[in-house]
């Protein structure tokens, strides 16, 4: 029983970092940014913006709190928890 759980939680946590990915490039789109002016606005490297966007690499939760900030959402919005 606690492995179905496990698997249920890894699968969650797959779920909301895609929507992250999702939702970090929609915002910065609609904003017109480039990672590279996203990344200087927020202090947060180009590269890591990009690894992020395209699922290669998870945000630490002080990443997701200074993102939503930046784009006034919420960090429950950011992981898909919220529309």
């Amino acid at each position: 029983m606690s492995s179905v759980k496990h698997f249920d939680c890894i699968c969650d946590i797959i779920f909301y970092m895609e929507k992250f990915a999702e939702r970090l490039k929609e915002l910065r789109l609609e904003k017109e940014l480039t990672q590279r002016q996203l990344a200087k606005a927020t202090g947060l490297s180009q590269t890591a913006i990009t690894q992020w966007e395209n699922r290669l690499r998870e945000p630490s939760g002080s990443v997701i709190i200074i993102i939503a900030q930046y784009f006034k959402v919420t960090t429950d919005y950011l992981l898909g928890l919220e529309n």
